[in-house]
């Protein structure tokens, strides 16, 4: 017979470990990194009076069928106060988040319907969405009582977990944590989810996080956590809550949590660019060395560019026009530029050295940054040498890419160890 657990501030790593078994039994997570993200994000709402801003966890995949209504389901039995959304009117959100008992931990499943093509009217969600990370942030609304116009203020700021197919926009990207969901393979098994077997493990869980909120809610958020080397600026926001929870839970979670913010935080910064950093960055493809060039040109050049959209951007390709219209939000114009042929329209690498200084060199530095992040930089924040960590004795041989997935184990669901962008086996 198991011996009861006893609430004490120091089982918080026992906790967490026994949240991350029960939830890895049902939900096929990508990486360990993930895995890690998504028990410190629910221990998280379990203090949100604590935190200045609270992330977003978003289960993102391109296809139906990754498990991202999975991991929202089993979410929903570990968090205080869930709402489960799907299609949900904005006026309902808001007055849940007004709970006088407390906000709840929105869990917000097929989320691209609120952001992607077939959205419709969901302006006031998605600006709950956007706005509510942050503390103390609301939603004015004006109401009529008979006759009489009255304004509101209702709270925004809660917990959310997003589940939907595809990316978010940039806005809410940047202020969440990203799980790239995908679908199992064949060797890959987890147990099937049934909600009158697993509720009752799930309910000894959920009272257990409880417990320990309270007994830890002075320490939990008393200090800013170290970040490692890299994180910075939003990134830092979204991950100050997750990595403060960790260093109160003690054990090896401070150092897999920093491990897990590296290797996500690279991630992300890895992925697609905004269409008009992928236009900067092109543009310096572009002009290679050369100071000027006339618009007839530089659009020539970019047509033939493979890879890139600008000969078929949503059916047509981009002209002056629209080339001038996007590089103005960058405060560039352009200018006469003397050619053979005469004087043309067109542009010069100065006025560009700004914005490709800003944008274009800034996807790189950070990746930078998180590459030199090594495991002993990590023990180095901790404060303490790893104890007794899954992966602390695993050897890992160089990633070409220097990236942090190359560096640190990043186990998959089956125990292969690979790097994230070439998919190299650990030796």
């Amino acid at each position: 017979m198991t011996a009861a657990w006893t609430p004490d501030p120091a089982n918080g790593a026992e906790l967490l470990a026994d949240v991350e078994a029960f939830v890895r039994r049902f939900v096929a997570y990508p990486s360990d990194a993930a895995l890690v993200a998504h028990v410190l994000w629910i221990a998280h709402t379990w203090f949100m009076d604590a935190w200045e801003s609270t992330p977003r966890i978003a289960f993102l995949s391109p296809e139906p069928g990754s498990g991202k209504s999975r991991a929202l389901e089993v979410s929903e039995l570990l968090v205080p106060r869930p709402v489960h959304a799907v299609n949900t009117t904005p006026a309902y959100l808001f007055r849940k988040v007004s709970d006088p008992d407390g906000a709840p931990t929105i869990l917000y499943d097929e989320i691209d319907t609120v952001f992607g093509p077939r959205a419709k009217d969901n302006e006031d969600v998605r600006g709950m969405l956007n706005a509510g990370h942050r503390r103390g942030a609301t939603a004015g609304r004006c109401v009529v009582r008979g006759k009489v116009v009255e304004t509101e203020e209702l709270p925004a700021y809660c917990a959310v977990a997003l589940a939907g197919l595809n990316d978010l926009p940039d806005t809410l990207m940047t202020r969440s944590v990203v799980i790239r969901m995908r679908r199992r393979a064949p060797g890959e098994r987890i147990e099937p989810w049934r909600l009158r077997i697993n509720a009752p493990d799930a309910d000894k869980l959920h009272d257990r996080l409880l417990d320990w909120s309270h007994q830890t809610r002075d320490l939990v958020g008393a200090s800013w956590p170290e970040m490692p080397t890299g994180i910075e600026d939003r990134a830092a926001d979204v991950w100050e809550a997750l990595l403060a929870v960790a260093d109160v839970a003690g054990g090896t979670w401070p150092e897999r949590a920093r491990r897990s913010a590296v290797a996500l935080v690279a991630d992300s910064m890895a992925g697609a660019p905004s269409l008009g950093v992928l236009l900067l960055r092109d543009l310096k493809a572009v002009f290679a060395g050369r100071d000027k060039l006339p618009t007839e040109t530089i659009l020539g050049d970019l047509h033939d560019l493979d890879e890139s959209p600008w000969a078929d951007l949503r059916g047509k390709r981009v002209d002056a026009r629209w080339l001038s219209r996007h590089l103005g939000k960058y405060e560039v114009a352009s200018r006469n530029v003397r050619t053979p042929d005469g004087i043309r329209k067109g542009y010069y690498a100065g006025d560009l050295a700004d914005p490709w200084t800003r944008y274009v060199a800034d996807q790189e530095e950070p990746l930078r940054k998180l590459g030199e992040t090594t495991k002993s930089d990590a023990t180095e924040v901790v404060g303490r040498p790893p104890q007794g960590s899954a992966t602390s004795a695993t050897p890992l041989r160089a990633c070409p890419h220097g990236i942090p997935g190359g560096s640190f184990p990043d186990p998959f669901v089956g125990g292969r160890l690979r790097c994230p962008e070439c998919a190299m086996e650990a030796a």
